[in-house]
């Protein structure tokens, strides 16, 4: 390797251990940020107890992390989490991702086949995610940037990610996340949403049927990934018109197709639908 190579990614005189070359107060502060991530909301006693840490430590960065909008704090149960801007660096990552990679050429291939914007998205915190998008052709077009929140109970993506979660982890979404109404068909019970995901794990999709937007429909399948875990959803949007329920169920079909292409190029098995357990 030249000096000149080597300069583009450290100087020569840091070759060798790279222990010597950490800044030790920036590695405390990663391993708090990774704590949040793996426990999820937790109090600065739970932290700070977790890492061996005085609580006083603790809080200066998570102080610090809260300025930058990293990490939150619930004002009530004073819980610390991670914040929305942890994902946004988070994102550079996701557009190089296994995930992102394996399912572009199948969403190219979806917005070919139906003419409609193909989306990808995934589950953070109680909420769908948009990470890529393949645009369709039309003037006339449903668009999330990268980064995008929907609520899951009124999402196409989050309804199927929704329904590949086991008992317990749907008993605690619905006791602690409010379904608010956004139009006339939002689901908004328990109930009523648990209805719905019994449906979509018979037939093997979601429908968003003007659920979050009048005027705008979605249809999705969930992506499995190795260990059969829900990892993503992909799906079709755009406008009623052109997504009339009448062709909900051929389209589903091709979705689902999609969805199963993508969990495959990850080894996954192929998804069961509860009609086929």
């Amino acid at each position: 390797m030249t000096d000149e190579h080597r300069s583009r990614g450290r100087p020569k005189r840091f070759d060798g251990d790279e222990s010597q070359n950490i800044i030790q107060s920036l590695d405390r502060a990663i391993d708090v940020l990774e704590t949040l991530a793996e426990g999820g909301a937790m109090t600065l006693s739970q932290i700070a107890a977790n890492m061996g840490q005085s609580p006083a430590t603790i809080y200066r960065v998570l102080s610090t992390f809260r300025l930058r909008g990293m990490a939150e704090v619930n004002p009530a149960s004073q819980e610390w989490s991670i914040g929305a801007e942890a994902f946004r660096i988070g994102s550079a990552f996701l557009r190089r991702s296994n995930l992102i990679t394996r399912a572009m050429p199948v969403m190219q291939q979806l917005r070919d086949q139906t003419g409609e914007t193909s989306n990808l998205g995934i589950e953070r915190d109680d909420n769908v995610v948009f990470v890529a998008q393949v645009e369709t052709h039309e003037s006339i077009r449903a668009f999330f940037p990268p980064g995008t929140q929907a609520p899951m109970h009124a999402s196409g993506i989050g309804k199927t990610l929704l329904a590949m979660h086991s008992e317990k982890h749907l008993a605690r979404y619905l006791a602690n996340t409010p379904l608010p109404s956004f139009t006339q068909n939002t689901i908004c019970t328990a109930e009523g949403l648990r209805e719905e995901l019994a449906l979509i794990r018979v037939q093997g999709f979601s429908f968003d049927d003007e659920e979050k937007a009048i005027g705008m429909r979605c249809i999705a399948a969930p992506i499995l990934n190795f260990h059969g875990e829900a990892v993503g959803g992909i799906s079709i949007s755009g406008p009623s018109h052109r997504l009339p329920p009448e062709q909900t169920a051929a389209i589903g079909k091709l979705i689902q197709q999609a969805g199963e292409q993508v969990s495959a190029s990850l080894g996954a098995q192929p998804i069961p639908t509860d009609a086929a357990r």
